[in-house]
């Protein structure tokens, strides 16, 4: 999806939601500082038509990502991001309410001391 495309269907989420009720997403992240995830996820995907990245429009940022929610009503909790230094952020996210394998805590390529990979990952909450 585009830019605008995602505040369309945030939009449209967000109506058909109860008050309290949340979508988490989980991205690519675009400031995540390792070339090759950035060649992997980039616009367009890294060569073939079937690989999964080829759909992609747009790479976000958490500075993007807030904003297509928020201008479709929502408030926006940031779990997992990279900011503009390349440094990780975490924030404490229950999985049982929403299970995100490419996270810091469950994907396969992340240790305690390497980010293999990861993605930007939030809450976009309906207000009560």
């Amino acid at each position: 999806m585009t830019y605008e495309e995602g505040i369309q269907a945030a939009r449209i989420c967000y109506n058909y939601l109860k008050p309290g009720g949340y979508i988490r997403c989980a991205v690519p992240d675009g400031l995540f500082p390792d070339e090759e995830y950035q060649k992997t996820v980039q616009i367009g995907g890294p060569g073939p038509n079937d690989h999964p990245a080829a759909s992609h429009k747009i790479v976000h940022t958490y500075h993007s990502i807030v904003s297509m929610f928020s201008e479709a009503g929502f408030d926006v909790q940031l779990l997992e991001y990279c900011d503009e230094q390349g440094k990780f952020h975490y924030n404490e996210w229950d999985e049982k309410q929403g299970f995100i394998y490419r996270s810091r805590r469950f994907d396969h390529r992340n240790t305690d001391d390497h980010l293999g990979f990861v993605s930007l990952i939030v809450d976009a909450v309906k207000s009560l």
